[in-house]
């Protein structure tokens, strides 16, 4: 078996090559090329929390991979201390990077392991804002990625949307919110997961890539405590193919423009 890639050159030479990309306007990530790389769904996650917990102290990104929503919540709330679980190795070395190039290592602590088995990273109840961005489908109902870092990301081979819910409700404090990402056909399984770990579905935040089309992908808050439940919606891309207010504010919301 090869070892697990420690830094950067190992990555390089493992993996392929690398690039250095803007994430706020501030922050920037390493990530592969040819592997798993951040996109829109991560920086609504991150709008969707600042929104819902403008002034949390304490924040846990769960299966952070390179550290995106992590980061960017690092960013846009600099009050806070951060806690990032990673599980992949090829993601937690990218991560491990991305925090160190950033200096935010005195705020953010990072977790090479497995969400599932929380104990060793986090006492329960300590934040008020967890967020993730689980693999979108279960095995067997989507084709895999040739890439095993995309594969990882795409399908829930370690972990998938209720795993999520139950530590994200193990983690939150009694007025904390969960903030999840997934596929917007997912809200039945959704409400299931929050039902069994005592949470409320209280908003859901919809993403529609290009007008008219369906939406592509929700962001979801969970709270403990049952709320008026608010639906809104995100339109990055009008029927005429403009950029939209919506697209405009997210990009505003990580400094640019």
């Amino acid at each position: 078996m090869p070892s697990e890639p420690t830094s950067v050159t190992d990555l390089e030479a493992r993996w392929g090559p690398l690039t250095e990309d803007r994430l706020t306007r501030d922050l920037t990530v390493v990530q592969r090329r040819h592997g798993h790389r951040f996109s829109s769904d991560d920086m609504v996650t991150a709008y969707v929390a600042c929104r819902r917990a403008p002034h949390a102290r304490r924040v846990l990104d769960l299966g952070c991979g390179l550290g995106s929503v992590l980061l960017h919540l690092a960013w846009s709330l600099p009050d806070a201390t951060l806690v990032g679980v990673e599980a992949q190795a090829v993601s937690f070395a990218l991560l491990t990077e991305n925090v160190r190039r950033n200096q935010l290592g005195a705020r953010v602590a990072i977790h090479h392991g497995d969400l599932r088995d929380p104990a060793r990273v986090f006492t329960p109840g300590e934040f008020d804002l967890v967020t993730g961005t689980p693999p979108y489908f279960p095995p067997d109902t989507a084709v895999d990625a040739l890439d095993e870092q995309r594969a990882y990301a795409r399908i829930e081979y370690r972990g998938g949307l209720p795993d999520y819910v139950a530590t994200g409700a193990v983690a939150m404090s009694a007025t904390g919110s969960l903030v999840l990402c997934g596929d917007a056909r997912a809200e039945d399984r959704l409400r299931e997961a929050a039902a069994t770990a005592g949470l409320h579905v209280v908003a859901r935040t919809a993403i529609v890539a290009h007008a008219p089309k369906p939406p592509l992908f929700a962001v979801w808050t969970l709270a403990r405590a049952a709320e008026p439940f608010v639906a809104d919606e995100l339109v990055l891309r009008d029927a005429n193919h403009a950029i939209t207010d919506d697209a405009r504010a997210l990009k505003r919301f990580s400094g640019f423009g």
